[in-house]
């Protein structure tokens, strides 16, 4: 029982040493993510003056980021055809990145379609 007992000490460690890395690396993420809004929010009042002008610079700012990483992939796909880039796996998952961003921005825009269609079908 004793020797069960450590082995699940130690599993139990190494399990919570991997959920403290995670729980790191999903922190850096998102200070990663909230540095550029912290930017944009400096300028932003500068630049606009309502609320509409902060959603256009959210959706802006939000098409730039896809923008961004779909030529991210394209130019790792690009490096690894021509036998620069090893690891399949980065190449891979920045082409998924890629992809989950532009079904998640293709959403978002039928929403707002939809939106705007059931806004100009509203009677007056």
């Amino acid at each position: 029982m004793s020797v069960s007992g450590i082995g699940g000490r130690a599993s139990g460690i190494q399990d919570i040493m991997a959920l403290r890395q995670q729980i790191m690396e999903r922190s850096q993420l998102l200070q990663q993510v909230k540095s550029p809004e912290a930017t944009q929010g400096a300028q932003g009042p500068q630049a606009s003056t309502g609320p509409a002008g902060s959603f256009t610079e959210s959706l802006k700012g939000a098409l730039d980021n896809v923008n961004a990483s779909q030529q991210k992939a394209s130019a790792i796909s690009e490096a690894y055809e021509k036998g620069e880039v090893v690891d399949v796996a980065k190449v891979m998952l920045a082409r998924q990145e890629a992809g989950v961003a532009f079904e998640a921005t293709l959403q978002v825009r039928n929403k707002l379609l939809n939106a705007y269609q059931d806004i100009m079908r509203m009677g007056v």
